[in-house]
């Protein structure tokens, strides 16, 4: 299944009609509808239940302007097996796994999914994966979780709760060198890094926000979540493509070829030298822009 190409992915609570009503408008590639941390325990039943008019709404316009659907499960197998049963529908392109404990964890819960497909006739392994790690115990298996099933999509760690269990302060040191963990780790699993390096509590500070966003697209970061919809555009503009970095990732790759159709093997191109892995990266781009 191909990669998605995610960029944006925008957390709203299942029940909260106000927000599901609007949320195909934001902008974003993806809507999450959570059942987890933003539905309170007494609510959850009600949450499973709201899902499938839920994902109506978000999902209009699916195949144009609006977003693709995705849900939020409980952490616990007693909630996260109704959830399931819930969550996968025709109108749901991916769950977001919270706490995700190792491989293991992952193949366990893509057994429950793949039971629900096909009772519901949908194509088993359509429904795909995005993982959080969420605990220090995890952090050793993020290669083996990336890699865990053909469903995983996207991976990344859950900043707030894995600064609980440290300890820690979120903020761009402390989640450096675990952000770079998963971008090695999803990179090398062929699937997509997840999250941004900074802390971000106060959502009116949009240059901040920019600024964090740009230096991680910069380490390497695909697609990121949010919670305001305030984040969206600026996630879109900064782990989107411009358009004068895709005309001259065009220009780049139709001057290496010109060059090797010559025999020529050394390529020149505005000013610099040009190789493989420039030219790799170049078509890289061009992907994600499509």
């Amino acid at each position: 299944m191909p990669l998605p190409n995610w960029r944006s992915l925008l957390f709203v609570p299942a029940t909260a009609e106000r927000f599901v009503a609007k949320a195909h408008t934001r902008g974003a590639d993806v809507v999450i509808l959570d059942l987890e941390d933003s539905i309170p325990p007494a609510e959850k039943v009600a949450a499973r239940a709201a899902l499938a008019g839920a994902a109506a709404v978000v999902g209009q316009g699916s195949h144009g302007s609006g977003a693709e659907v995705a849900v939020r499960i409980n952490r616990p197998l007693e909630l996260a097996v109704p959830d399931i049963a819930a969550a996968v529908m025709p109108a749901v392109t991916a769950l977001m796994l919270p706490k995700v404990m190792g491989p293991e964890h992952v193949r366990l819960l893509s057994e429950v999914v793949a039971a629900r497909e096909a009772a519901l006739g949908i194509p088993v392994g359509r429904t795909r994966f995005i993982g959080i790690v969420e605990t220090p115990q995890a952090l050793p298996h993020l290669a083996a979780i990336a890699a865990a099933d053909p469903r995983m999509a996207a991976l990344g760690v859950g900043s707030e709760d894995l600064s609980t269990e440290l300890e820690a302060v979120p903020g761009a040191d402390m989640l450096y060198h675990f952000g770079m963990m998963v971008v090695a780790a999803t990179r090398g699993a062929g699937i997509l890094p997840m999250g941004s390096v900074g802390a971000f509590a106060d959502f009116r500070d949009l240059e901040g926000y920019r600024a964090s966003l740009r230096r991680s697209r910069k380490l390497g970061f695909a697609c990121t979540a949010c919670i305001h919809p305030a984040h969206v555009p600026i996630i879109n503009e900064e782990y989107g493509v411009p358009p004068e970095e895709a005309d001259r990732a065009r220009r780049l790759i139709a001057a290496f070829e010109t060059a090797l159709a010559r025999g020529e093997g050394a390529v020149a191109f505005e000013g610099a030298m040009i190789d493989l892995p420039v030219v790799e990266r170049a078509r890289r781009l061009l992907a994600r822009a499509r």
